[in-house]
């Protein structure tokens, strides 16, 4: 029996965590650090960690290093992660894959398709599964939604959606979502199909600045969906010129340690079950922190979130006929 086993088996540590009100990781409430709280994923009754785990995080790293970024983010209460095969070209799948599966068991994993089309869709869901040392994905999500005629391709006859149905009653796959960039096709997917979940933008600049997001929000909740978020970091496009600190990060995030840690509460702060942080292990790690620690925006904190808010650009904006 390992430590982690040992722990979840103590009489002290289920009490930790039961008095805490809330799931969390064992060894932090060993070591009387603050858990990591969990929410349920809308009807699906699954219990995910406040701040996830994306699989580009681990690209760039050798593997025993992926190893223990991973580890980390477990001893952290993290049990949601998420990637794609598109990250890297499937790298981040196959780093996450070797580091991931000694915590299987215990953690909610979603991968996603960029392939609309039925046959793609199971080409890519088949690789996935092998490069990622599982034998099913708790959420498998349509990624990227951009324009209306995807979504109608993957809702079509021979669409991406019919591999999905298929995969769910073989058991490969428990839950299925989609993830978008487009309030427009976002909510057009939320009336047009029982998704179980969305992975959308919530962030302080989004909402404040350019009115994206709230909508999608509201509509989910309505339809009793799990709202994941994106973008929770986000700052506004690079500046022109800018020197890219963060390779993996196409927009400009937030590394003001006070500001970061108010724009991940701010999106905690939505009716949202978790947040997956920017693909860098430093934006991680404030993530975590912020998450662990994490209390509701007072409404002194929503001024200052608005004021900083008003000196960015925001990275998507409405769209316009």
């Amino acid at each position: 029996m390992d430590r982690r086993e040992f722990l979840m088996n103590t009489a002290a540590g289920v009490a930790a965590v039961t008095a805490a009100g809330l799931e969390g990781a064992p060894e932090a409430a060993a070591a009387g650090r603050e858990l990591l709280p969990r929410r349920v994923l809308g009807k699906t009754g699954r219990k995910l960690s406040i701040i996830g785990f994306g699989g580009i995080i681990v690209m760039g790293h050798e593997q025993p290093e992926a190893n223990r970024i991973v580890a980390e983010a477990v001893d952290g209460g993290v049990n949601y992660f998420d990637v794609a095969p598109s990250y890297g070209d499937g790298e981040a799948e196959e780093k996450l894959g070797p580091a991931l599966e000694p915590f299987r068991r215990n953690s909610f994993l979603a991968c996603k398709t960029g392939r609309r089309d039925r046959q793609g869709a199971q080409e890519e869901l088949d690789r996935s599964l092998k490069r990622l040392r599982t034998d099913h994905f708790d959420l498998y999500q349509l990624h990227g939604l951009t324009k209306m005629s995807e979504l109608d391709q993957a809702l079509g006859a021979e669409g991406a959606l019919k591999t999905f149905e298929a995969a769910k009653k073989e058991g490969r796959i428990r839950h299925i979502g989609f993830s978008a960039h487009s309030v427009e096709v976002a909510l057009a997917a939320i009336d047009r199909y029982p998704f179980d979940s969305i992975l959308f933008p919530v962030n302080f600049v989004l909402f404040n600045q350019a009115n994206f997001g709230p909508q999608v929000v509201k509509k989910a909740q309505e339809k009793g969906m799990g709202i994941l978020a994106l973008k929770s970091m986000a700052s506004q496009p690079w500046p022109e010129g800018a020197k890219r600190e963060y390779k993996y990060c196409w927009y400009q995030p937030v590394e003001e340690p006070v500001l970061a840690t108010l724009a991940v509460r701010f999106t905690l702060s939505q009716p949202i079950t978790a947040a997956v942080p920017p693909g860098d292990v430093r934006l991680f790690r404030t993530a975590l922190k912020a998450g662990q620690g994490f209390k509701k925006l007072s409404a002194e904190d929503l001024k200052t979130i608005k004021a900083r808010a008003a000196e960015r650009q925001p990275i998507f904006r409405l769209e316009t006929a």
